[in-house]
């Protein structure tokens, strides 16, 4: 039989393969609501275990019977809102209008300049102008010292919030200052979309990093190349597998179960913690499958938006969940 011979494997979708910009992902596109609530969450990936569940899946054999699903855990401790910001149409798209600043902590300070002045009274000007607003949004910040991470300086970024102007309004003069729970935007049995950062493996060859072919020991000099990338006067064609960074990429993984959100981290507290994490501390989310990037990075995750007509709109009964040593002992 020939060889099998796979010179230009690997996708094109995901172009240019290059290091994330930060270490948190940003999420370009936010799914719309029609309930005055955010859009988005974020949670720091603590590790993985299994579960033995009740398969509760119509379409599956294993309808009613117990069944082995692996699972990551993720640690959501409350964020806080520290401004309301409010976006205008202009010819060139979305403009901020107005933003309004609360009381925030000190330990925002380690991530942006804190102004000396806040503007809480200025949030009675929103409903005035209300007629030329056409979207608020909140900037938010996590709390990583309510969570089993050995750090302060927190996340910063921005939650799209669904609903009318209004109903966004209001949202916004309640919860301004104040903390955002993971109870209050998901519930177990939905499916969400993650956004986070791969991880990283630095510089790599073209057969591990787009699993091309290992080629004859007679063909060229080289064996673990690139094969047919034209003639020998310098051509480099970018639909040509070739090294370069592999990992540490902003990455979305649609259509990922809730399976449990619990206020009671105990109940996954795991014999020695999670290697390279320890026992979480705050309010977990137990998500089927895996999620992508390294542990203790921030995974932010909304509503799906193209969510799977297959999956059960409630979570399955949980019977285990396993809390043996990670650690062999």
């Amino acid at each position: 039989m020939p060889k099998i011979r796979a010179p230009r494997k690997s996708s094109l979708q995901f172009w240019p393969r290059v290091r994330a910009k930060r270490m948190y992902a940003r999420i370009r596109t936010l799914p719309k609501s029609k309930d005055a609530k955010p859009s988005s969450f974020a949670g720091y990936k603590s590790g993985m275990t299994h579960l033995i569940v009740v398969d509760n899946r119509s379409h599956t054999l294993t309808k009613g019977e117990e069944i082995a699903v692996p699972a990551t855990i993720l640690e959501c401790p409350p964020i806080k809102v520290a401004s309301i910001r409010a976006y205008k149409q202009a010819p060139q798209g979305l403009v901020v209008a107005t933003e309004i600043l609360s009381s925030i902590d000190k330990n925002l300070g380690r991530k942006i300049t804190i102004p000396k002045k806040t503007q809480d009274s200025k949030i009675d000007d929103l409903e005035k102008n209300i007629s030329s607003y056409s979207q608020i949004r909140l900037n938010v910040y996590t709390q990583p010292h309510l969570s089993a991470i050995a750090k302060r300086t927190p996340e910063y970024f921005e939650l799209g919030l669904g609903g009318s102007v209004e109903d966004q309004i209001k949202f916004a003069k309640e919860k301004l200052g104040k903390e955002i729970r993971l109870s209050d935007v998901f519930k177990e049995g939905e499916q969400i979309d993650t956004f986070a950062v791969t991880k990283g493996k630095g510089f790599q060859g073209p057969v591990k990093r787009h699993g091309v072919s290992l080629r004859q020991h007679k063909s060229e000099k080289s064996i673990r190349g690139p094969a047919n990338v034209g003639s020998w006067t310098g051509n480099r064609s970018w639909t040509v597998a070739h090294a370069g960074q592999m990992g540490f990429h902003q990455r979305m993984e649609r259509n990922k179960w809730i399976l449990k959100i619990s206020d009671k981290p105990d109940e996954v507290k795991i014999n020695g913690g999670f290697i390279r994490y320890g026992n979480p501390k705050s309010t977990i989310m137990i998500v089927k499958g895996s999620v992508q990037g390294a542990k203790k990075r921030l995974v932010r995750f909304t509503a799906s938006s193209r969510p799977s007509k297959k999956m059960p709109h409630q979570a399955p009964s949980i019977e285990l969940v396993s809390l043996h040593s990670q650690q062999g002992n």
